[in-house]
C-alpha cells in the first residue's frame, strides 16, 4: 500500500470514528477528523458524557459493524449555503461554524485546521460556493477526501487513547474530546506498531528520568522548567561537550550573548511580528526599555558579525554558542522534556559568500553524521524546498543554486534523504535532521536552515575584492537542536543504558566484604589515571565504590536499576588472582588489573 492509499485508509477510519459515535450516542457533536502520523483523530462533543478507553470496545465493534457491511465511500457536492442549513438541521454547530466562515472569510479561515477535514482547499483568499461532501451508509460529513473505495477496505486499526482539545485550539473555546486511533494496512503492521508502544512505555523518559535521578520538576520554579541533578547535567554536559567538539574541529568559535536584549533586536529580525506572543517580557525599573528573555540566538549573533568590517578573505566567519533561550509555550502543550519553557540548543551560525555555502553544508553534514553514529542512531535528512507559491522573500536565482548546493552537499555525505517542495521557511531551504532510534521511532532532532533574510534586515555586509560591498548568507545549524528534547529521545533510545563515555556514573565497584580494602585502593589509583580519548577527550572517570555492609547481591540490583555501564566486583579471591569481575549489559568476565585500563578504554 503507498502512501497516498494509505492516507485514504486513514482518513476514512476517522469517518467511521465518528458514526460509531453517533450511532452509540445520537447527540454527538462533531468539530474535525484528520489523518496524523500512524493513524487519526476525531474531536468529539458528548456534552457531559466522557468517553473513557472502557468505552473502546463498544466504540471499536460498532466501527466493525459499519466495515463489515462495507457502504461505499459516495462523494457530493453543495452550495455552500445549502451546507450551511444541513449542518444546522443536523445540529452540528461547529460545522455550521466552519461553512459560515468559509462563506464570510474564503478559505483562509482553514489555516488554523487540516485542510482534508474541510470540503475546500485551504489555500487562496477567495469565497467558497460549493463544499464537497462524502457519505457512507447512514453518515455524512463534510470533507474533501480522499477516502477508501468503501468501508470494508480500511485494514486493521485500534483506538488507542482519548484527550481534552479546546476546538480550533483556542482556550476561550469549548472543549472536545479528541478520540484518537491507528491504522495500517494489515493486522502484522498494526500489531508491531502496538508492540512499539508498549516498549517505549518502559522507555518513558519521565518514568527513566526520575528512577535514574536525572531531571526533576517543581511548581515553586514553574511548569516547562526542568531541573537537572548532578547525575543529569553529566549527561547534558557531556553530549554538548561532544556536539561543540564537533563543530570547532571545522572551525566554529565560541561566542556568548546575554539572555535578555530589547524588544528592538526582534523587531529588526523579523521575530516579534511571527513569535511575539512567545516571548517572556521582562520590565526594568533602571529605563523605559522594552526587553524580553531571547526566544533565539540568531540575532544576537548578527550584532558580533556586524561590530567589524568583514572582507571576503575572512569569509566564512563561525560562531557557536550552548545557551538557554526561553519560550512561554502554551501549558498544555508542555511534558517532561519534549516541549519545555526553557531549552538549551548547541547553536551555530556561519556568515559567508554564497560560493562557499555547499562547503558549510557539507562539513556541517559531516558532523551530524559522526554524531548520530557515534550515538548509534540511524539519520536521514529532508531537504525542504520552496514551492511555486508566494511569500518567500530572496532571489529565485539564489534560492534555486541554494538548493542545489544543500542537495550536493547531502549526496557527498552519503545521507538518505527525500525532498519535500514548500516546506521551506519563508527566508531559505533546510535540512531537516531525522533520527531514528532503538524501536523503530523517527524523530526530527535538528536543521540545518538558510537563511538570505536577516543578512538583509540587519545591513550585513563583507567587502569583496573589488571594494563593493555585499551580503553575506547566513547558515543556522543545531547538531542536537534543543538539548532537553534531545535528551527525550536519547534517553529512550537507550533505555537509560547510556554508552560508556556519557553516562553519568560510568563504573561502581562492589566489594564482596571488607578485606579488600587495599586492593580496592589500588584499582582506584589505576582508574584515576586513565585518560579517555574518544569520542570526547576526558581523563576523569565517574565512578564510585559500594562498600557498604550489605550483600553482594543487593548491590548488584541498585547498581543494575541506575544502569550503570561497568561493574566491577571485587571479592577475596579476585585480590589473590590480581583481577576483577566485570559485569555489563553483555554478561560478566574476569579482567586482570593489568589489562583493565585497556579494557576500558576500548569498551568507551
Amino acid at each position: 500500500m503507498n502512501e497516498q492509499e494509505l492516507y485514504a485508509m486513514r482518513h476514512s477510519l476517522a469517518h467511521i470514528t465518528a458514526q460509531a459515535v453517533q450511532h452509540l450516542w445520537p447527540h454527538a457533536k462533531f468539530g474535525v477528523g484528520p489523518v496524523v502520523e500512524n493513524g487519526f483523530y476525531y474531536d468529539i462533543d458528548l456534552g457531559d458524557i466522557k468517553i473513557s478507553e472502557a468505552d473502546f470496545p463498544k466504540i471499536e465493534a460498532e466501527m466493525r459493524k459499519v466495515i463489515g457491511v462495507d457502504y461505499p465511500f459516495e462523494r457530493s457536492e453543495k452550495a455552500i449555503e445549502d451546507a450551511i442549513h444541513w449542518a444546522e438541521e443536523k445540529q452540528q454547530p461547529y460545522k455550521a461554524e466552519l461553512l459560515n466562515d468559509l462563506q464570510r472569510a474564503g478559505t483562509t479561515v482553514a489555516k488554523d485546521l487540516d485542510a482534508e477535514t474541510l470540503g475546500v482547499a485551504a489555500d487562496g483568499d477567495s469565497k467558497v460556493d460549493v463544499v464537497s461532501f462524502y457519505a457512507d451508509g447512514d453518515f455524512t460529513d463534510l470533507c474533501r477526501g480522499p477516502h477508501a473505495e468503501s468501508t470494508g477496505k480500511v485494514g486493521a486499526f485500534k483506538l488507542m487513547r482519548v484527550a481534552g482539545a479546546y476546538w480550533r485550539g483556542k482556550e476561550t473555546n469549548p472543549q472536545m474530546q479528541r478520540l484518537y486511533g491507528v491504522a495500517f494496512a494489515s493486522q502484522h503492521e498494526l500489531d508491531a506498531h502496538i508492540a512499539m508502544i508498549e516498549e517505549g512505555k518502559k522507555r518513558d523518559h519521565r518514568k527513566l528520568g526520575k528512577e535514574l535521578d536525572l531531571y526533576t520538576m517543581s511548581n515553586l520554579v514553574g511548569v516547562g522548567l526542568p531541573l537537572f541533578t548532578p547525575r543529569g547535567t553529566v549527561l547534558r554536559d557531556m553530549l554538548a561537550q561532544y556536539s561543540n567538539q564537533l563543530r570547532q574541529a571545522y572551525g566554529f568559535k565560541k561566542v556568548w550573548t546575554p539572555h535578555i536584549t530589547k524588544k528592538d533586536l526582534y523587531e529588526t529580525s523579523g521575530h516579534w511580528a511571527k513569535f511575539g506572543d512567545e516571548l517572556f517580557l521582562v520590565t526594568s525599573q533602571e529605563t523605559s526599555d522594552k526587553m524580553a528573555l531571547k526566544p533565539m540566538n540568531c540575532p544576537h549573533h548578527t550584532q558580533i558579525y556586524a561590530s567589524q568590517l568583514r572582507s571576503y578573505r575572512d569569509m566564512p566567519v563561525r560562531f557557536l554558542e550552548t545557551t538557554t533561550d526561553y519560550r512561554d509555550e502554551k501549558t498544555g502543550e508542555l511534558g517532561g522534556l519534549n516541549r519545555v519553557r526553557s531549552l538549551t540548543q548547541d547553536d551555530s551560525h556561519v556568515f559567508c559568500r554564497p560560493d562557499q555555502i555547499e562547503t558549510e553544508i557539507n562539513q556541517l553534514l559531516a558532523a551530524a553524521n559522526e554524531l548520530y553514529g557515534t550515538l548509534g542512531m540511524h539519520l536521514r535528512v529532508r531537504l525542504s524546498y520552496r514551492d511555486s507559491g508566494e511569500g518567500y522573500l530572496g532571489d529565485l536565482a539564489l534560492w534555486e543554486k541554494a538548493q542545489t548546493q544543500l542537495k550536493n552537499a547531502v549526496i557527498a555525505n552519503n545521507l538518505e534523504y527525500f525532498e519535500q517542495d514548500g516546506e521551506a521557511a519563508f527566508y531559505g531551504p533546510k535540512i531537516d535532521f531525522m533520527a531514528t532510534d532503538a524501536i523503530g521511532r523517527e524523530h526530527q532532532v535538528a536543521t540545518v536552515q538558510l537563511d538570505f533574510v536577516q543578512p538583509e534586515r540587519f545591513g550585513l555586509e563583507y567587502i569583496e575584492h573589488d571594494g563593493h560591498a555585499e551580503r553575506p548568507v547566513m547558515i543556522h545549524c543545531a547538531l542536537l537542536g534543543s538539548i532537553e528534547r534531545f535528551l527525550s529521545v536519547f534517553i529512550e533510545h537507550t533505555a537509560g543504558w547510556f554508552p560508556l563515555w556519557v553516562a553519568p556514573e560510568q563504573l561502581r565497584i562492589l566489594t564482596v566484604n571488607d578485606t579488600v580494602s587495599d586492593y580496592v585502593r589500588e584499582i582506584t589509583t589505576m582508574l584515576d589515571g586513565i585518560v579517555f580519548m574518544k569520542p570526547v577527550k576526558y581523563n576523569e572517570l565517574r565512578y564510585t565504590v559500594d562498600d557498604r555492609n550489605e550483600s553482594l547481591g543487593k548491590k548488584i540490583r541498585e547498581a543494575a536499576n541506575y544502569k550503570i555501564p561497568v561493574q566491577l566486583i571485587v571479592g577475596p579471591k579476585d585480590m589473590e588472582a590480581r583481577e576483577v569481575s566485570v559485569r555489563t549489559q553483555q554478561g560478566e568476565t574476569k579482567v586482570s588489573l593489568t589489562d583493565l585500563q585497556e579494557y576500558l578504554i576500548n569498551i568507551a
